[in-house]
């Protein structure tokens, strides 16, 4: 009941841990999107049969937790202009799916 996989060079142990042991939010796989439409892509493929959540956070339908988000968010966030990275912060909790021409409309406006 488990498997062994390799991403990026990584290795991974996976295991069922049966009931007593499910998925949390203390573990989330990170998709990082160039696009909107690869956001899109992968937004509507995980969330099928499962959970929209807040801020480019969703559960598929094994009820892993995964954020999907712009590559662009991160120097967004941390502009060194608090005001523009504060704008762009406002939008994203805003927001269920993340939406990179709206996060870069509330920067850029700041």
């Amino acid at each position: 009941m488990g498997a062994t996989v390799e991403l990026e060079g990584q290795q991974l142990n996976l295991f069922n841990g049966g009931p007593l042991f499910p998925f949390t939010e203390a573990i989330s796989l990170y998709v990082n999107c160039e696009t909107q439409d690869e956001i899109d892509y992968y937004w509507n493929a995980l969330t099928k049969d499962g959970k929209e959540s807040r801020c480019g956070w969703l559960k598929d339908k094994f009820g892993l937790s995964w954020q999907i988000v712009p590559s662009v968010l991160g120097p967004l966030l941390w502009d060194k202009n608090k005001s523009k990275a504060d704008a762009a912060m406002q939008a994203m909790l805003k927001m269920v799916k993340l939406d990179i021409k709206a996060l870069q409309e509330a920067h850029d406006n700041a």
